[in-house]
């Protein structure tokens, strides 16, 4: 694929992952839409998936229709956060404590198996590992969805998991940096504050991810979580450029396609749509998700493209953008 014969509408659109409600997607004239623009890829929930073959078969048809091949995502962790209940009648797999709990040969054999499941289905990017370290016992969004409270724990599952699904080409994307572990509060309804001295972050909650950075992660997640000993302003990690660009990016080497949490989370909530957009875009992320794909998404990428036109966004950064997307889906096969 030949990205300069991209239009900027194209381009912005592949900057998304978006979902829709229920087993179909052909009754939201939206995401139909998006699909036919250039979306660059589809977030999957519990709600979308009845059984195996409903779900291969959704999958199956959003290829034939997707003018970009996409990226086909879900959160599936395992455990506390299981996207195929309804195929298992039922969570299958442990969270991620409990299964490096049980050794890392049990890890790294659960962690094959959910690979091949998704494979199956023709998932190619999975919201996972987690790599927060969850020093704060009382938190109500990570728990047992780290791997321990121990940040060499975390690496040491985290490079298991990690290798095991580039076994099987499915684009891990490590979560939620600069660390979730410590928050007392859960982004999905607040904007949490996670103020500890720069120390304790880069020594227990960054090193998981500097470690996974080394071992070639290809993607990673940022937080909607204040940081105060990394950025002085009240700016979300997931759109700061001192936390992306300075941190993740130049202090850390990360080169890969790095991803917002869910835009529709009250922990970004503080910002307008495009507000935030334009912050992250020009802070160096690279792709949002929005679990529901609206009339206020399509009006939203409109707004994008308008803001680059006008230069309140750099064109360069679409590009750069564009550039890591291509590439990570020409490296894992789904453009070929």
């Amino acid at each position: 694929m030949d990205i300069n014969n991209l239009t900027l509408k194209q381009k912005i659109s592949q900057m998304f992952i978006t979902g829709f409600t229920g087993k179909s997607y052909t009754s939201n004239k939206q995401f139909t839409e998006l699909l036919t623009q250039g979306l660059g890829g589809v977030i999957f929930f519990s709600h979308n998936i009845e059984s195996e073959k409903q779900f291969k078969d959704l999958i199956s048809d959003l290829t034939k229709n997707a003018t970009i091949p996409m990226f086909y995502s879900i959160d599936q962790e395992g455990g506390r956060v299981e996207r195929t209940e309804k195929i298992h009648k039922g969570k299958k797999y442990l969270s991620a404590r409990p299964a490096y709990e049980m050794g890392l040969s049990y890890l790294q054999n659960q962690t094959k198996e959910i690979a091949l499941e998704l494979k199956s289905y023709g998932i190619n990017m999975n919201f996972a590992p987690v790599l927060d370290v969850n020093t704060n016992n009382d938190n109500p969004v990570i728990g047992e969805r780290a791997f321990s409270n121990n940040p060499d724990e975390v690496i040491a599952a985290a490079k298991v998991v990690i290798k095991e699904y580039e076994k099987y080409k499915i684009i891990t994307v490590g979560k939620h940096f600069p660390g979730h572990g410590a928050a007392s509060a859960d982004s999905h309804k607040t904007l949490p504050i996670i103020d500890l001295h720069i120390k304790d972050l880069e020594e227990n909650h960054i090193r998981p991810f500097k470690e996974a950075i080394k071992i070639g992660i290809p993607a990673i997640m940022a937080a909607h979580v204040l940081y105060p000993a990394l950025e002085d302003e009240m700016t979300p990690a997931s759109v700061s450029k001192k936390i992306i660009t300075d941190l993740l990016i130049k202090e850390l080497g990360f080169n890969g396609v790095i991803i917002t949490d869910d835009m529709e989370m009250n922990g970004i909530k503080g910002l307008s749509r495009i507000e935030a957009c334009t912050k992250a875009i020009n802070a160096g992320v690279n792709m949002f998700i929005f679990r529901d794909t609206t009339k206020e998404i399509i009006n939203l990428i409109d707004d994008i493209e308008k803001a680059v036109k006008e230069g309140s966004i750099k064109q360069n950064k679409i590009d750069e953008s564009i550039n890591k997307i291509i590439n990570l889906k020409h490296q894992y096969g789904i453009i070929q």
